[in-house]
């Protein structure tokens, strides 16, 4: 089964962030790098990505036919995607397992969801 580790970013874990050393941030980049390769070691990951900041973000949607979008996020988001690892493994509890191995679940907490599984659907 598929699942989707989010790892989000908020006011207390750029505070944390803010008070590492360099060393420390690039022990975190480390982790990250090394938690991608045992994961595609274990043939686990599919895929692993972090996201650019979110002031790049454009805001889409289409009223009566006409696309429009709008720039990065608003003024009141508080949180926001970070990045994520979406991993193919056996059971909800081993997603949890592997998301506790996620470098953010040190400092702040990261998300497990289930992917549905649009196959099994009668459309």
């Amino acid at each position: 089964m598929k699942y989707l580790i989010l790892i989000h970013s908020n006011p207390q874990s750029l505070a944390v962030w803010e008070t590492m050393s360099d060393a420390q941030r690039m022990e975190f980049g480390r982790g990250h790098m090394s938690l991608t390769d045992t994961l595609a070691d274990s043939g686990e990951l599919i895929v692993s990505e972090g996201l650019a900041d979110p002031a790049l973000a454009k805001h889409v949607s289409v009223r009566e036919g006409r696309t429009i979008t709008s720039d990065g996020p608003f003024a009141e988001v508080k949180e926001h995607l970070a990045g994520f690892y979406l991993v193919d493994c056996e059971s909800m509890e081993r997603a949890v397992e592997l998301a506790a191995t996620v470098p953010d679940a040190l400092t702040g907490s990261v998300e497990v969801r289930p992917v549905l599984d649009m196959s099994t659907l009668d459309l």
